[in-house]
């Protein structure tokens, strides 16, 4: 079954050292922050798994580093869905296509949410459509998986602190064998 998780494991290795936008973490150290926080909250193990891929895609384009600060939105939500639905089911991908409109949300929602953001998440945030209306915050927390992508997000912002211990890719990976389809 572990095989079945290689190309992943492999593209975390190897490209998980790059950085992770404006951020003071890498794309790894990012992933398992984000994974460990789920862990920490005794969520369930697809969930742990979406907190732990839910950024692959910023590691499986071309357009180099920082795309946002050229103005570009990467769609990385998307880029992994073809490998990842593969491999998981919707209760670990579809948090993770998610993720950035929870972010959206999170503004229409919270007074202080869009505070709270980092520099960075607020320029992504106007590449990748902006501020819900009330009415499009309605209808995206209606969809199955939106709480989890909301949690994830939430984890997501948390996630990028430097110099931060956490547990080491293999410490995951029991955890993502046991949500493969």
């Amino acid at each position: 079954m572990q095989s079945r998780l290689k190309p992943i494991l492999e593209i975390l290795i190897t490209k998980g050292n790059s950085q992770y936008g404006r951020e003071a973490v890498s794309q790894l150290e990012h992933a398992l922050q984000c994974a460990t926080l789920a862990e920490n909250d005794d969520r369930t193990p697809d969930l742990i798994a979406a907190c732990l891929l839910h950024d692959l895609g910023h590691l499986l384009h071309d357009l180099g580093e920082n795309v946002a600060d050229r103005g570009l939105d990467d769609r990385h939500e998307y880029r992994a869905m073809p490998l990842l639905q593969t491999l998981f089911k919707p209760s670990v991908t579809e948090p993770i296509r998610l993720h950035v409109d929870a972010k959206r949300y999170l503004c229409a929602v919270g007074s202080t949410y869009w505070e709270s953001l980092s520099p960075a998440s607020k320029r992504s945030l106007k590449l990748q459509g902006g501020i819900f209306s009330a009415e499009a915050a309605a209808s995206f927390i209606a969809q199955p998986y939106a709480k989890d992508a909301v949690q994830l997000r939430i984890w997501d912002d948390r996630a990028k602190v430097a110099n931060l211990s956490t547990p080491d890719l293999e410490h995951f990976t029991p955890i993502l064998v046991s949500c493969l389809t």
